[in-house]
């Protein structure tokens, strides 16, 4: 199938309706977030799209590959996570990875076709002495032409400088879920650290990618104070990752879930990518984890929706994702293509 050209859809942008704002708003009341969210499912997605069209190429996926530098030995004891040495996941620590095969990797990756390339440590904040060895991989992988990120846990100022100067675009540091619920996620870290975070970052002059998890246990209420949250900070973050949980063996989360038969409703999941597109009209919303357990019809309405990015790759940091193939046959069949690496 050959996707429609390029002016074709900035014409169909022009001629989308008035109800579409062009306008990035910071003021969202959770009143008017709850109202999204109750919208009928057809009149929701109608808006997203109207929204995303405004702002982005709907046919453009932005594709990112991920890898973990320093697998499992963390710290913290977020109830979702493998990596986590407080659970019996059975997942063994390893050290950081050589500087040498994180630039072969995410040559490889760009080679596929991925722009940007994420790189993740299981840290609660990165030591010193691992900051200089992290600084020299994002040295390399910006050297490459390719955008990069970095998921390393809290950072200090002059830890975010230095990555900064290394030449990191984007920082991940995800909120998980609201500020009410997150106690019941993580006990070893606050939500104003993670907050924080988010500050020191954006002070450093990076951007932001930041987003959250849906299949926790969370209630409809997290999930609308959850993107609140995001959509009132100062600037939207760039990227909104939504992960639906993948669940572990070994974590406590993955055994309560279990126990409790619940499992994330389909449309719900699209209520929450349609509902961050209309909050934050020129963010990436990034369709994350979790996609191996969805249709290909699901990620369909997702991108539909606004989800405009994507990871490519067969691994996660430790949780599998659809191969490479799988994901260029369904962009395929949707008309779709991946963003163009800039030139």
């Amino acid at each position: 199938m050959q996707p429609v050209g390029r002016r074709h859809y900035r014409d169909l942008r022009l001629e989308m309706s008035d109800s579409a704002p062009t306008t990035v708003r910071n003021d969202w009341s959770i009143a008017e977030v709850t109202e999204l969210f109750q919208l009928p499912f057809h009149e929701l997605l109608f808006r997203a799209h109207s929204v995303h069209r405004r702002h982005f190429d709907p046919a453009e996926v932005q594709v990112s590959t991920l890898m973990s530098i320093k697998t499992g030995g963390c710290p913290e004891d977020c109830g979702y996570c493998s990596q986590s040495v407080h659970h019996s996941t059975g997942l063994a620590a390893s050290a950081l990875a050589p500087v040498e095969e994180v630039i072969r990797t995410a040559r490889a990756a760009r080679d596929r076709g991925a722009t940007r390339f994420c790189m993740g440590a299981a840290y609660r904040n990165p030591k010193p002495s691992q900051i200089g060895k992290i600084a020299e991989m994002i040295r390399g992988v910006h050297e490459l032409g390719m955008e990069t990120c970095a998921t390393l846990g809290m950072l200090s100022a002059d830890q975010a400088e230095t990555l900064r100067e290394a030449g990191l675009d984007y920082y991940n540091h995800n909120l998980d879920t609201s500020a009410a619920y997150y106690p019941q996620i993580t006990s070893t870290r606050s939500y104003a650290d993670r907050l924080d975070t988010l500050k020191t970052v954006r002070d450093a002059g990076m951007k932001v990618c930041c987003g959250g998890i849906i299949g926790l246990g969370e209630a409809e209420q997290d999930r609308v104070e959850l993107l609140h949250t995001l959509a009132t900070l100062a600037q939207h973050p760039d990227s909104v990752p939504i992960n639906q949980l993948v669940q572990v063996e070994g974590t406590p989360l993955a055994a309560a879930l279990q126990t409790s038969s619940q499992s994330v409703d389909s449309l719900a999941f699209v209520r929450v990518i349609a509902v961050a597109r209309i909050l934050m009209p020129a963010s990436r919303v990034r369709l994350s984890a979790g996609r191996t357990e969805m249709s290909d019809e699901l990620q369909a309405l997702c991108f539909f929706a606004g989800a405009n990015s994507i990871f490519y790759g067969d691994c996660l940091l430790t949780t599998p994702n659809p191969a490479t193939d799988r994901d260029r046959s369904l962009l395929d069949r949707l008309g779709m293509r991946p963003e163009a690496h800039a030139s």
